[in-house]
């Protein structure tokens, strides 16, 4: 079968309006190719896009061996650290991927549980009645708490302070198309000192380069058998070998949980807050299950709500925080969807034209939480967090805390939208988000208050 098609307009101008526009871009090749196309978005060879789920499990269920997945990432490379799980590939990313699965998951979620509704209470209690709020900032403060506690154990002091300035104003330098620029463009990745954009991104991931390397180093000088957070157990893992971490590893494993951890949770939120108060059905049955929820049940209990659970799923098939999976390279000769892809060719599975088939979701345009209580989708149909040995390691527990929050703010504030104040998707980096704004109000406390305070 013939290749994929490629869109007629120049490589320049299918980059810039992946960068600027990328769900235009997406629609319309999708309208004028079908669910197989290819685009040319980065420097290196195109990359075929697939929505069909016959093709996604082909591709998600193919030996490791066939392709490789970290090479095709060379944005993500200033950013995490060439260490990072996202950037290796083959034995590299297997020994990796085992070291670092067993903290997300088992008992451990109760007590990381514990920190974000406390957290979450800590940053709600700051908002004043009828003075609207930038959803952004505050999701952003919680998640980045959460994910500094959780991971370093650290609640206060001045390396907590500093990591989380500096964190947030890293994200800040990539927080629009127009920022995001120097990582697509390599030609604008010029350090012309710290008043340029490239030479402040630098400066500032040196420092906080420092801050990291500095606790490791403390751990290693001073280690304490009785701490549980997520750093401690990195550092007592071993692989097969008995060889633990590296510092350098240990480093750029941290720098991807600390940006992958809370900036994709925050835009989760963010829109999840937009949906709920945009569409009174969808709150008022949200309250109704959380005002029912039992006084004495534990915070996991809360994060097995039906429909809870299906505004968080709506939310992330709407508008998916990441557009595609990470791109594939073909290793070996494949055949996928009919097409014989030889080395070299860049594949990947298109989440949000995959979540917005109107054959798997009827009005794809339409928020309803309700068709994830009617079906149940598999993992090539529904594919938030991608799939395959790439699936993302920290699932579970984003999830978990996208319904905590949730459930904690919803149970102790009414909310209400702020008129005429647009919310649209835009580019975060290499992520989509919601546009920025005070476009959310409290508008009154809650007298039913349901949710435990993690204490």
């Amino acid at each position: 079968m013939q290749l994929p098609a490629i869109p007629q307009s120049p490589k320049f101008i299918q980059r810039m309006q992946w960068l600027f526009n990328p769900l235009q871009l997406m629609e319309t090749s999708a309208r004028a190719h079908g669910e197989c196309f290819a685009l040319c978005l980065t420097s290196q060879k195109p990359i075929v896009f697939f929505s069909n789920p016959q093709a996604i499990q082909e591709l998600f269920t193919a030996s490791p061996e066939t392709f490789d997945a970290g090479r095709s990432n060379p944005v993500l490379k200033p950013l995490m650290g060439e260490n990072s799980l996202l950037l290796l590939d083959g034995v590299s990313h297997q020994r990796q991927r085992r070291l670092l699965t067993p903290p997300f998951h088992g008992e451990r979620m109760k007590t990381y549980g514990q920190i974000m509704a406390k957290i979450t209470n800590e940053v709600i209690s700051g908002w004043k009645i009828g003075v609207p709020f930038s959803v952004r900032s505050a999701m952003q403060e919680i998640s980045l708490k959460v994910i500094l506690q959780t991971v370093f154990g650290l609640h206060e002091g001045e390396r907590f302070a500093q990591l989380e300035e500096l964190l947030g104003s890293l994200l800040d330098l990539s927080g629009s198309p127009m920022r995001a620029s120097i990582f697509f463009f390599p030609a604008l990745q010029v350090d012309l000192g710290t008043w340029s954009p490239w030479g402040k991104f630098l400066h500032q991931k040196q420092q906080i380069n420092q801050l990291l390397d500095l606790e490791i180093q403390e751990r290693r000088d001073h280690p304490d058998p009785s701490r549980n957070d997520i750093l401690s157990l990195m550092m007592l893992a071993r692989d097969e070998n008995g060889e633990p971490m590296t510092d350098e590893e240990l480093r750029d494993e941290l720098m991807t949980l600390l940006v992958a951890g809370h900036e994709t949770t925050a835009s989760g939120l963010t829109w999840a807050f937009y949906w709920i108060h945009r569409l009174p059905e969808v709150r008022e049955k949200l309250l109704a299950e959380l005002d029912n929820f039992g006084d004495n049940a534990d915070l996991s209990e809360v994060a097995r709500l039906p429909y809870l659970t299906a505004v968080c799923q709506e939310t992330l098939r709407i508008y998916p925080i990441a557009m595609i999976t990470l791109p594939r390279i073909v290793k070996s000769p494949i055949k996928i969807s009919g097409y014989e892809f030889q080395p070299g060719t860049m594949l990947a599975p298109c989440i949000y034209l995959t979540h917005r088939r109107p054959d798997l979701y009827p009005e794809p345009q339409q928020f309803k939480p309700e068709r994830f209580l009617e079906r149940q989708y598999s993992q090539y149909e529904y594919i938030p967090f991608g799939g395959g040995n790439r699936r993302c390691l920290g699932m579970a527990f984003a999830m978990f805390e996208m319904k905590l929050v949730l459930a904690t703010v919803l149970s102790n504030v009414e909310l209400a939208l702020v008129d005429n104040i647009p919310v649209k998707p835009i580019r975060r980096g290499v992520t989509l988000a919601p546009s920025g704004g005070k476009w959310l109000v409290a508008t009154a406390q809650r007298q039913q208050v349901k949710i435990p305070v993690g204490v």
